[in-house]
């Protein structure tokens, strides 16, 4: 569970940073519901890292509220089921 929560918030991190990279050039960018997912389904550290890091989608209030949104969710869900 560990190794599967460091590299999907590697991944959540590495994938803002590419998805600026990919605005700044002009080039096809990635979905945002492929953002979302990440941090759904584990990455939400890395992305909200990898927003504030690369300055990325930072004036997106979907983003600025959901991507802590889903991390509150899943410290919740962490403290309920290992009460």
């Amino acid at each position: 569970m560990t190794f599967y929560l460091l590299l999907i918030n590697a991944v959540g991190f590495a994938i803002m940073l590419y998805d600026k990279y990919l605005a700044k050039n002009n080039l096809w960018r990635i979905p945002e519901k492929t953002l979302f997912g990440i941090a759904a389904f584990g990455g939400s550290v890395g992305c909200l890292l990898g927003m504030y890091t690369a300055r990325h989608k930072t004036r997106h209030k979907s983003f600025t509220l959901g991507i802590p949104a889903i991390l509150a969710i899943q410290l919740l869900a962490v403290w309920f089921f290992t009460k």
